[in-house]
């Protein structure tokens, strides 16, 4: 009696594990993040210039540039299998920071600020060598709410980190994610 259940047990973690394989080989070109790159192996994400203070309201931030690119740039590395290159990418990620924006958003009994919130807008360029029915020019943003007792400074770490997390992640998906 003992063999026996021995050996259904060993069947079915057999089955088990043969239908945990079909079920990820049904998976397609797709990995657990969403991307489709298609046939495209690298990509290339160019310097976002920062023009927010071109736009009225807008304030300049200094390296906001430097760390918004750098924040896409891993992002694409960290959630698909493309190189990244400085030149001639399958893919091509290029556009500029268009706001830089803090602005009061409640207000206590004595019509202070009780919050204030800060607004990044990024326009994005997308172009796939690869499949290029799917380029696009696209404005994105999202904000962070803080205390209006704080300074901009004093959060502005964990401010662009939720921002770019986001704004990163709707890119990722408007460019990559074939849902």
């Amino acid at each position: 009696m003992s063999w026996k259940l021995i050996n259904s047990s060993t069947y079915v973690s057999r089955l088990i594990g043969l239908l945990m394989t079909l079920m990820l080989a049904s998976c397609g070109i797709y990995n657990f993040t969403g991307g489709d790159v298609g046939t495209a192996q690298t990509y290339q994400v160019n310097y976002f210039q920062n023009y927010a203070s071109q736009s009225p309201g807008s304030t300049f931030d200094p390296g906001l540039d430097r760390e918004y690119t750098l924040s896409l740039q891993d992002l694409i590395l960290n959630q698909t299998s493309l190189d990244l290159v400085t030149d001639n990418g399958d893919i091509l990620y290029e556009g500029e920071i268009v706001e830089y924006r803090v602005s009061p958003m409640t207000a206590t009994a004595e019509q202070r600020a009780a919050q204030n919130r800060l607004t990044i807008g990024i326009n994005v360029r997308f172009f796939n060598r690869t499949k290029e029915d799917v380029d696009f020019e696209q404005r994105f943003s999202f904000f962070y709410d803080y205390d209006a007792n704080s300074q901009l400074s004093s959060v502005r770490d964990e401010a662009h980190q939720v921002i770019f997390e986001r704004i990163n992640q709707d890119i990722f998906n408007r460019s990559l994610a074939d849902w």
